[in-house]
């Protein structure tokens, strides 16, 4: 059965291309919601004009449709709160040299 650890896990592998940081370290993933076969993803990007935005909402839906036991994926981006640095993981943060 699929739960939030595996989807937050599946995700990972989705790289943000102009950072080079996946998109759970990057803290783009605001949270996971599973009802039986279907999975609520709710993200939101670095910012609106994000060029690779559909990129990795697309990235998001097509590796989680993947899994085990999901039959639907919804991919829900959101602008509030807006994406600061500052939710990045440590280790994000220690790739990128932001102390």
């Amino acid at each position: 059965m699929v739960s939030e650890e595996t989807v937050f896990e599946a995700i990972k592998e989705i790289i943000d291309p102009e950072i080079g940081i996946n998109i759970v370290d990057m803290g783009l993933i605001y949270g996971v919601d599973i009802n039986d076969t279907t999975v609520d993803i709710t993200m939101t990007l670095t910012s609106p004009g994000c060029p690779a935005g559909g990129q990795i909402v697309n990235g998001t839906q097509h590796v989680t449709q993947q899994m085990e036991g999901v039959e639907e994926v919804n991919v829900n981006v959101v602008w509030t709160p807006r994406w600061t640095p500052e939710m990045m993981t440590e280790d994000a943060k220690d790739e990128l040299g932001i102390f």
